[in-house]
């Protein structure tokens, strides 16, 4: 039997520790949201769905649930638009300043949120424009665009280009060969691309913080100012359904990332 080093051992130990010091508050957050008292204490006495009943009845949370979708869902229908045409340019086309521009669309990614925050506002503050909708909206497009352009891009890439050129060969405009070849076969990746951006611009907090305005306010910036006015009960109920709707919708997206990558075109 071969021995394990203490050195692994070690590792093995430390990487334990890491997850349970991450997972451990996510833990307490969904077990305190069906805490009856006002305060947490452990044990619980009981199981009660009383905050998440508030949470429901809360006018301004809903409105920021409503805020957060709408801003969601349209981010992901900009975003996957524009990755769609990205990476169809990228991919089969050739032109001069292809690659600085493939790379300047995805350095968001690089970037840390605070600095594209800031950048954002002082930029609009030159031009003299107030924070807005759509100021949140095309910031959180700027964040999500670089993970649909890589998700689609990598499934194109394994699309062989015979398959386009025989519909052309048949009769098919560019258009016609996009509709009934291309897309089909780039759907789960625009699918996946799609989700991973509603995840990222419903789950965003450190940005939106410099983009949104008192009427605009997403979830996460309305659990942070809940946070710093009073510590509610329903904080606990509206942090686990969060947690529910950003864990759930990413491995959606994984599962059909790892569908369209196992698919052979």
């Amino acid at each position: 039997m071969k021995k394990i080093s203490p050195g692994w051992t070690l590792i093995r130990l430390y990487t334990i520790l890491v997850y349970i010091f991450m997972f451990t508050p996510i833990v307490v957050v969904m077990v305190l949201a069906f805490n009856p008292k006002q305060f947490g204490i452990f044990p619980m006495e009981g199981v009660s769905l009383r905050w998440f009943v508030k949470l429901a009845q809360n006018e301004s949370i809903i409105e920021a649930f409503r805020n957060s979708l709408v801003l969601g869902s349209l981010t992901a229908l900009i975003s996957t638009a524009i990755g769609i045409l990205a990476a169809m340019a990228f991919i089969r086309f050739e032109f001069p300043g292809k690659n600085t521009l493939n790379t300047l669309l995805l350095s968001p990614i690089m970037i840390p949120e605070v600095v594209l925050g800031v950048a954002l506002l002082l930029f609009l503050r030159f031009l003299q424009q107030p924070k807005s909708f759509a100021l949140l909206l095309i910031g959180h497009v700027v964040l999500t665009l670089p993970y649909v352009l890589l998700i689609v891009q990598a499934r194109l890439v394994g699309i062989k280009k015979e398959y386009e050129e025989a519909a052309k060969s048949l009769g098919a405009n560019a258009f016609q060969t996009f509709r009934e070849v291309t897309f089909p076969l780039l759907l789960p990746a625009i699918l996946a691309g799609g989700l991973f951006a509603f995840t990222i611009s419903f789950d965003d907090i450190t940005a939106t913080l410099f983009w949104a305005t008192a009427q605009n306010q997403t979830v996460p910036v309305k659990i942070f100012s809940m946070l710093r006015n009073s510590i509610s009960p329903e904080i606990n109920a509206l942090g686990a359904v969060m947690i529910v709707l950003t864990v759930a919708t990413p491995l959606l997206g994984g599962y059909l990332s790892r569908r369209f990558s196992r698919a052979k075109p």
